[in-house]
């Protein structure tokens, strides 16, 4: 994600696609079932957050802001302690963070399960561990951050069910932990694809997730 990076993947994308399919990233989002255990739609509109982690931060952003009843998707830092939630430092692998996203949303209007569809067919590759796409290292490593017991059994019961049914050639190396504190990115990172939509990094790794979005949950895009 550095300038040094953009300019390799400039570069030499071709070789980087390659490198992705070797190491098991998949060409085309995958169409999974619905959760059988989610939290019930709410009775009335209110405000609801959810924290992914799933490699770079700027595409899993990108991908829940076009999701219906999303109201804000912040890039940022979980996992870590907050003096340590700055981007130079998550990127030596080191603090304990992950690069995540904060998504508001209206529970009302998509639950919590339909969140984690979108993550997992869209958002990243869930089987990949400690790594997405060109991007390795720790902090972009698959996790989800609960905020409370209903979030983590979901997740818990939804990552299962896939396993069981074998959605993907791996096992999924998600991991599902508590959120003791989720710390916004510096400001540059904010609503990065839709700032620097030509950026090659853009265009390789994340652009097509809308794509993919779009044709799995025609319903549920925006």
């Amino acid at each position: 994600m550095t300038a040094r990076r953009h300019a390799l993947a400039a570069a030499v994308a071709g070789v980087l696609l390659a490198a992705c399919n070797l190491a098991g990233a998949r060409s085309q989002a995958v169409a999974l079932p619905d959760p059988k255990l989610d939290i019930p739609l709410a009775a009335k509109p209110g405000k609801a957050v959810a924290v992914f982690a799933g490699g770079c931060f700027w595409g899993v952003e990108a991908v829940f802001e076009h999701v219906r009843g999303v109201t804000d998707a912040t890039s940022g830092y979980a996992g870590g302690s907050r003096l340590t939630a700055r981007y130079a430092l998550v990127g030596t692998g080191r603090t304990g963070h992950a690069e995540s996203v904060r998504v508001t949303y209206d529970p009302s209007k998509v639950t919590y399960g339909q969140l984690l569809k979108v993550f997992f067919s869209v958002g990243h590759d869930p089987t990949q561990v400690d790594r997405q796409s060109p991007d390795v290292g720790p902090q972009y490593r698959s996790e989800i951050f609960t905020t409370g017991r209903a979030q983590r059994d979901v997740a818990a019961a939804y990552i299962a069910q896939l396993d069981a049914a074998k959605a993907f050639g791996r096992r999924i190396a998600t991991k599902v932990e508590p959120l003791d504190g989720f710390y916004p990115a510096e400001a540059y990172h904010q609503d990065y694809l839709r700032l620097h939509p030509d950026e090659p990094y853009i265009v390789y790794n994340d652009a097509p997730k809308l794509v993919e979005l779009k044709r799995l949950f025609p319903a549920l895009a925006r």
